[in-house]
């Protein structure tokens, strides 16, 4: 088969391959709700790889998870005003706890109105704020780290399957500090083990930074993120982290007693990441035949397809592979077991193997007579799947060397998928003079982050700037960390900049 699996093809119309690839690998499905989705095994299975890494890593920071309810009194939002104003367009609104067939049809019973509104989650600051305002007595119970898995409610205008989803899963951090400077220190350590988790378990390059003030979280003093980039170009945020001050804590009544008795604030940050990840992996990585997973987070890592015909040899092959499957899940990469499935469905193996191709497994093997008379594995590395002629690049080892070279492989595959993501970060990131130079690099079609002067502005200086970028599709993304040399006048007001910043078109 020289033809790719997919019928669209990335270059010609991302959003159309975009949807054929979560379609074709069996991540998800419409749910009858706009807006929600049902995640089916395979990609539940890539969410709860993800959650298992990234749950380690934040318990190893000391944080313990907890669990809130979905449904908060509204009454917790109008304490935060400025937080309300930027999730109020996308809150679910709960407002009768019963319905009622009237004039023949079901509908919320007039007599069964709550006395108090009820929003569904969009995210937990303020439930957690009031249950902090009393467990939070002195700096003693300080520093105070939560975090929780959970799902959230943001009713989404445009929805996309793991990008924009008015319910998604997520873990949201929650912490509580005796000053700026602790508070801030976890705010960092926390988008750091965000860049980690991108970096060694997705395989994925990340721009890390904060955020200019007019796309800081509603009610941060400070926001950081993580920016990629995906194939077509467009940035994707991927998890941010951030330090709330003493708003929330005034909102929600956080003090404690200092050691020398006075009463104070407590300085808070939040922090998440969410199945939005998942879309990350698709199109960051993924092909015309499509997807390619990281080998951390693939839910299984080798896929054994036995070549049965129906014959006497079948039981063999069966045999061959359920012993191979043994000798693999002997071996460890990245400090585990590998994490191996014969495939024996009712299929025709040519099928199954493009079934796996298109789920992104990192290695199929596929295992005929002729391999179990001879003692030698066929195998496909889904990261190299063809020749640069584009035919199918199956290669043949002995059956004793293949455990040990398939965990060497998975390795392997990490790396590449890493530099590759990073080579085309590099390259579609561009250094730009002049607002004009900007407009004509995202016009031209091509994959592009624009790298530019900044000089902050403010009041109607920004708002200009905002008009004229949202004119063109554009948004400030981040402002790195890593600012290399900040180069004359800011592109937009002419005057002395401060920092760089890149501007992209985003999800």
């Amino acid at each position: 088969m020289s033809r790719s699996a997919l019928d669209v093809s990335q270059t010609k119309d991302f959003p159309a391959w975009y949807q054929a690839a979560v379609r074709e690998a069996d991540l998800a499905e419409e749910s009858g709700v706009r807006g929600c989705m049902i995640i089916k095994p395979w990609g539940n299975g890539l969410w709860e790889r993800m959650k298992a890494i990234l749950n380690g890593a934040i318990e190893a920071t000391g944080h313990e998870n907890c669990y809130f309810p979905m449904l908060i009194p509204l009454k917790h939002f109008e304490q935060e005003a400025q937080h309300v104003d930027g999730f109020a367009k996308e809150m679910a609104v709960v407002t009768h706890h019963r319905l009622k067939v009237i004039d023949g049809k079901l509908q919320p019973d007039p007599e069964a109105k709550l006395e108090e509104p009820l929003i569904v989650r969009p995210t937990s600051e303020t439930i957690i704020g009031s249950a902090m305002s009393r467990w939070v007595r002195s700096y003693r119970d300080l520093p105070l780290l939560l975090n929780q898995w959970a799902n959230v409610m943001r009713w989404e205008m445009r929805p996309r399957m793991f990008l924009r989803t008015s319910e998604f899963l997520w873990q949201e951090g929650h912490t509580a500090h005796v000053d700026e400077a602790d508070a801030m220190a976890e705010t960092e350590r926390m988008l750091g083990v965000y860049r980690d988790f991108a970096v060694h378990a997705l395989a994925l390059p990340v721009i890390d930074g904060h955020k200019p003030e007019h796309e800081r979280f509603p009610g941060a003093v400070e926001t950081l993120t993580i920016e990629a980039m995906m194939r077509d170009g467009k940035a994707l945020q991927s998890g941010t982290s951030h330090y709330l001050g003493t708003n929330f804590a005034k909102a929600q009544n956080i003090q404690f007693q200092d050691d020398q008795g006075e009463w104070k604030h407590a300085h808070t940050t939040s922090w998440g990441l969410s199945t939005r990840m998942i879309g990350a992996v698709i199109m960051a990585h993924g092909d015309d035949d499509g997807l390619r997973l990281p080998p951390r987070v693939a839910p299984q890592q080798v896929i054994l397809v036995p070549m049965l015909k129906g014959g006497e040899a079948d039981e063999a092959i069966k045999t061959y592979c359920q012993e191979l499957a043994e000798a693999l899940r002997a071996q460890s990469v990245f400090g585990e077991a590998l994490r191996v499935r014969v495939d024996l469905d009712a299929d025709k193996a040519q099928n199954k193997r493009w079934r796996w191709v298109k789920k992104g497994a990192p290695l199929i093997c596929e295992i005929g007579a002729r391999d179990v008379e001879n003692g030698k594995v066929a195998f496909l590395r889904r990261d190299a799947l063809r020749t640069e002629d584009g035919k199918i690049n199956s290669q043949v080892v002995e059956r004793e060397d293949f455990p040990a070279m398939a965990a060497a492989a998975l390795t392997e595959i990490h790396t590449a998928l890493y530099d590759r993501a990073s080579t085309f970060l590099a390259e579609h990131t561009h250094q730009v003079e002049s607002f004009e130079d900007m407009v004509a690099l995202f016009k031209s079609g091509e994959p592009a982050f624009a790298k530019l002067a900044w000089s902050r502005p403010t009041g109607e200086a920004l708002e200009t700037v905002i008009k004229r970028l949202k004119d063109h599709q554009l948004t400030v993304r981040v402002a790195p960390f890593d600012q290399g040399e900040v180069r004359g006048k800011c592109v937009f007001t002419g005057d002395q900049a401060v920092e760089n910043i890149i501007v992209a078109k985003s999800y």
